[in-house]
């Protein structure tokens, strides 16, 4: 995408953008290693860069400006599908602001030249204060690259006409045309202003779009677990019915059969007569603990009822939660980004390693020691003084495939 640093009337440079300023600045052809995957950088690791590649003439005045976007994965690496043709849209780019060395050709989001690459890029901030331009000129001035300024040929003394020997006619006419040409600058760059203000507009009226669906869907989520916990609560009481309807037909039974017993009884001594007392005396404490249990029933279910039905007290927090919802995602290596249910929230702060392990799989001992070897992936083997030997040896990424004495082990310490 980025051929050599210095074309044949000037330079190349591609800057990185954080915020309203210039955070990184590197030659063309140092991008271009970048690119080709030769080198990484572990600071923009897994991140979206916002970048600008710059075209300076020999005199050091911007000449074009590509603000596009680039993906750096979990190494730092740019990725590898990126392939937008920067200094090709350079080329093609419209007219931009004044930058010193008249109108710069410019190319962004709001003002591409080719609409399948409109994606790739981003709309620079032209409010006073964050304006991306004049961060770049200051950039350029600084000249942190050391691009060697080449002086401007000397033109020749070529004698002109005094300012008395001009036509008042004509001078009025330059002057005209210096205005016209003052006035279209200004209007080119109003509308860019005006265009960047309405992509910033769009992209945040999207990301609130994309807000909402997701605090739709967590709210679903949300409504799924509450009917699936009342089904089982529903479910629960089901089984506790049974369960008193079968012990009232027991009771019943053993009324009967403590009638005909008190019957036979009656024609027993007074030692069977004790029995029977005890027996119903067992017989009325069976009963009070099933009308407990049956009481203890429908005030479980009423408060069920309650429960379900019951609105939540106006900006409580079940308030917010049922109007939306807030999504927790975690990043653990091994795992990756993991989206934290809400009942998982205070097991995953309890202990992020062990909820981590699990998910992997693993149990907390093992998935630690992988940690400790993908973290600093060198030889374990500790001599007999206890010093470790330090080797660095090649990373297993995924927890499930590291051996333990040996993934940890360079090939002298791995007999």
């Amino acid at each position: 995408m980025v051929s050599a640093d210095q074309a044949t009337d000037g330079y190349s440079a591609v800057f990185f953008v954080e915020g309203s300023q210039v955070a990184r600045e590197m030659r063309a052809s140092e991008f271009g290693a970048f690119l080709d995957g030769y080198v990484g950088l572990s600071d923009l690791a897994e991140s979206d860069v916002r970048a600008v590649l710059v075209e300076l003439s020999g005199d050091l005045r911007v000449q074009a400006l590509v603000f596009f976007r680039i993906w750096f994965d979990e190494e730092g690496r740019a990725d590898s599908h990126w392939n937008v043709p920067i200094e090709e849209l350079a080329r093609m780019g419209a007219k931009g602001p004044d930058m010193g060395g008249g109108a710069i050709r410019l190319v962004c989001r709001s003002q591409c030249p080719d609409p399948k690459f409109k994606e790739d890029l981003w709309d620079p901030d032209m409010t006073p204060g964050n304006n991306h331009f004049q961060a770049i000129r200051k950039a350029v001035e600084a000249n942190s690259l050391k691009f060697r300024k080449m002086e401007p040929a000397q033109e020749e003394n070529i004698p002109v006409l005094s300012d008395q020997a001009e036509d008042p006619a004509d001078r009025q006419e330059s002057a005209a045309a210096a205005d016209r040409s003052r006035l279209a600058q200004l209007i080119r760059e109003q509308r860019l202003r005006i265009k960047t203000l309405q992509s910033v507009h769009r992209d945040a009226l999207s990301d609130l779009q994309r807000e909402h669906r997701l605090e739709i869907q967590g709210l679903r989520s949300d409504i799924a677990d509450l009917e699936q916990k009342y089904e089982r609560q529903r479910l629960s009481n089901e089984q506790l019915k049974k369960r008193l309807s079968e012990r009232n037909e027991q009771y019943l039974a053993m009324q009967e059969q403590m009638a005909a017993v008190g019957e036979e009884k009656q024609r027993e001594d007074s030692n069977a007569g004790a029995e029977l007392l005890l027996l119903r005396e067992q017989l009325e404490r069976r009963q009070r603990e099933l009308e407990l249990r049956d009481e203890k029933i429908v005030a479980l279910e009423e408060e069920n009822h309650e429960l379900r039905n019951r609105e939540p007290p106006e900006n409580s927090i079940l308030d917010h939660l049922k109007r939306q919802s807030v999504f927790l995602v975690a990043y653990q290596p091994g795992a990756g980004h993991v989206t934290l249910p809400f009942k998982d929230i205070e097991t995953y702060f309890d202990n992020p390693t062990a909820y981590a392990a699990e998910r992997c799989g693993m149990n907390e001992p093992a998935y630690r020691e992988w940690l400790e070897h993908y973290e600093n992936p060198v030889c374990a083997h500790k001599s007999e003084d206890g010093k470790r030997c330090g080797e660095p040896i090649l990373r297993v990424s995924q927890p499930a495939e590291f051996r333990p004495g040996v993934d940890d082990r360079c090939e002298k310490h791995q007999g």
